[in-house]
């Protein structure tokens, strides 16, 4: 997750766009720069480190361009240095780069065998190269724009400097949020409304698939086909664009949306995407390791029990998950030879921090995976995994699960090859699956319109049942949960192979059911108790993806096809619809959203 600014000047930009770098550095801190056109040309400063460096680099070097683009940096591909520090130029294209491009060694080994070559280890230089050659052929800039993001894989948000069109900044999301920002004859294109607030309080949010031209004139902006559209200007108080929800009616619809961005900064920071290979920080010998127990409360918990899945399928290690609660009470037993893993998002739960402290007195190696890693619980472990989804305001946790679970991914990876589970070419086919979640968790997310008409229904219900197999059991628990959490409605979560042992009782025709089903080795089971459950007047919510939908029997009342993945990162691509499920079911019923009843964002307190 890097920071992006842009900015069409009336005035020199430079100190500008280094005032809004500031503001983004929460979102990286490897190496910032700046580019700006300056007479026929554009020049470059970048810095290796955070803003203060690039800041030296412009004393030394000072900047004129009326016109130009900034960049903070988050290392995906490639170390972080200068050669690989953002702004990257080929040719007459200058640019900077949010995102992960996932089929940029295609693209580059095409491009090298084109005669170009290449200055850094970054996906971004690809694009910049793309760019320059659609110009070559004679194309306007808008132009090549377009046609090097029709040939883009992945997630994205791009600023776009072209060398000879002066007074433009060319912007595209997909995947990465990007927004505009209106001015007095000027005009502003950043990452959030935070980038832009220093300059103006009037932002257009560009939709999923946008790009824009941006010049003295105002914003150009075209959908994913090529259409001009309009977009809605919003006007952000000065005082919210710290904690502005952008251009969502909840903070969690908001966390929802980020997933892309923020599972896609988590990742990078566990795998090395230029070899693809896992980069696990921490000293744990996983080869030796004897099992792994991880502690947990509430949604952390859950996204536990995903990774006990992941870890013991992958790497044969085995794998305890205990709600923290309960754990130290019941004086388990423990051996110094495993390593406890609390997580927690805040870093300071009360049970979860009491249970660590109980394994780490009987000696075992401790970790936490956390998102505040100036925690009680990240000062007080041997490692710590951040899981880097940013702030989270919503008390029903979206993002920061979605993180664990990528974080638990690519740990089981790493552990599946240390320990001699998998070889080296199957490290790199998973990496390169797990690279794609972000892509994937995007395409989840526009089912939203089908998932708002589902909620209808589910909002007039008093119970919901939630039922998968394997991961996706794990998954009817936080389907569940969230539907609990924030819509007050009565839900339960089982594993579909338990539906014969009690909850079958409860299936009637004012009761749905939410089956969880990708086409997986557990599909055939689930679309069993699927034709159980309509047997018996269930009212059935069936989310599958392409090919489940093929197979599935017929008479679900709702069928949901969500994107086809790989069953690594399937609890990924599949959390997004039971998230917006729940939220648009609170909203329906005119719960308090983001401030649930009786609940918490953090419980400090057993």
């Amino acid at each position: 997750m890097c920071g992006i600014i842009g900015i069409v000047g009336k005035a020199p930009v430079a100190e500008r766009l280094v005032e809004s770098l500031k503001r983004l550095e929460y979102r990286g801190y490897d190496s910032a720069g700046v580019a700006g056109v300056v007479g026929s040309g554009v020049e470059r400063r970048r810095a290796k480190g955070k803003i203060k460096a690039l800041e030296e680099v412009l004393t030394a070097e000072p900047l004129t361009a009326t016109t130009g683009i900034g960049h903070t940096r988050w290392a995906t591909h490639g170390a972080p240095n200068v050669a690989n520090a953002h702004p990257h130029s080929a040719g007459r294209v200058t640019l900077v780069h949010n995102g992960i491009i996932e089929n940029f060694a295609e693209l580059k080994a095409e491009l090298a065998a084109a005669g170009r070559t290449f200055e850094s280890d970054t996906d971004t230089e690809v694009i910049a190269h793309l760019i320059d050659a659609e110009l070559a052929t004679g194309l306007a800039p808008i132009d090549a724009f377009k046609a090097t993001l029709d040939r883009l894989t992945g997630a994205y948000a791009l600023a776009v400097l072209i060398e000879g069109a002066e007074n433009l900044v060319l912007g595209a999301r997909r995947g990465s949020p990007l927004v505009v920002g209106e001015g007095q004859g000027e005009m502003f294109l950043g990452s959030d409304a935070l980038a832009v607030g220093p300059f103006t309080n009037r932002v257009i949010y560009l939709d999923e698939g946008d790009y824009v031209a941006l010049d003295h004139d105002g914003a150009r902006i075209f959908d994913a086909s090529g259409a001009a559209v309009t977009r809605p200007v919003r006007v952000v108080p000065t005082s919210a664009v710290m904690m502005e929800k952008g251009n969502y009616r909840h903070f969690m619809e908001k966390e929802i949306h980020d997933q892309p961005e923020g599972c896609q900064r988590t990742i990078a920071a566990y795998v090395d995407a230029l070899t693809s290979r896992t980069a696990i920080p921490g000293d744990v010998d996983w080869a030796k390791l004897e099992r792994i127990q991880i502690v947990a409360c509430g949604t952390s918990y859950i996204a536990g029990v995903v990774g006990k899945y992941l870890i013991e399928q992958l790497a044969d290690l085995p794998v305890d998950v205990e709600i923290a609660s309960e754990f130290r009470y019941r004086q388990p037993a423990l051996r110094p030879g495993a390593l406890v893993v609390a997580m927690s998002q805040s870093g300071e739960t009360a049970d979860t921090l009491a249970a660590l402290r109980y394994c780490k007195a009987k000696g075992m190696k401790s970790a936490v995976v956390v998102n505040a890693t100036e925690s009680t619980m990240a000062r007080e472990v041997d490692v710590v995994w951040p899981i880097h989804c940013g702030p989270e305001i919503g008390v029903a946790s979206t993002k920061a699960f979605t993180a664990q679970v990528s974080v638990l991914t690519a740990i089981a990876v790493a552990a599946a090859k240390a320990r001699g589970t998998i070889d080296a070419a199957e490290e790199q086919r998973l990496v390169k699956v797990l690279l794609e979640a972000p892509r994937l968790i995007a395409e989840a997310i526009h089912l939203e319109g089908a998932i708002k008409e589902i909620a209808a229904d589910v909002a007039k219900a008093r119970d919901v049942l939630y039922l998968g197999r394997g991961p996706m059991s794990a998954l009817a628990l936080e389907g569940a949960l969230k539907l609990k959490e924030i819509s007050y409605i009565h839900a339960e979560g089982y594993a579909a192979g338990e539906l014969k042992h009690g909850p079958i009782a409860l299936v009637d025709d004012k009761t749905p059911i939410v089956i969880l089903a990708p086409h997986d080795s557990w599909f055939e089971k689930s679309a069993s108790n699927m034709s159980e459950v309509m047997a018996r007047g269930g009212q059935v919510i069936f989310i599958t993806d392409t090919e489940g939908v093929k197979h599935a029997p017929e008479g679900a009342k709702v069928v949901v096809t969500a994107p086809a993945s790989d069953p690594l990162v399937s609890t990924l691509v599949m959390s997004a619809p039971i998230q917006l499920l729940a939220y648009h079911v609170a909203v329906i019923k005119g719960a308090d959203v983001d401030q649930p009843r009786n609940l918490a964002k953090s419980v400090t307190v057993e």
